[in-house]
């Protein structure tokens, strides 16, 4: 929810990194975002589940990435 919020804000991404204890944003708010980027019209809590794992999973990859890390996003905005 934390970097779907921010996309659709269209802020900027490559300096942000999701820290458990920082969590902003209500429980309403979380599921309609979610809802939004689903991909679903009506989705179940079962498709909602696996969206957010799956989102969650590649999140993880890509923050631990050294093409994503701070350092290269300096010399390689947006990448």
């Amino acid at each position: 929810y934390q970097y779907l919020s921010r996309y659709k804000r269209k802020e900027n991404l490559d300096q942000f990194t999701f820290h458990p204890r920082n969590i902003k944003g209500a429980e309403k708010e979380c599921l309609a975002c979610l809802m939004e980027f689903c991909g679903r019209r009506d989705p179940s809590w079962t498709e909602l589940s696996n969206f957010t794992h799956f989102l969650n999973f590649q999140l993880r990859k890509c923050e631990q990435s050294v093409f994503c890390s701070s350092v290269v996003g300096r010399e390689f905005h947006g990448f």
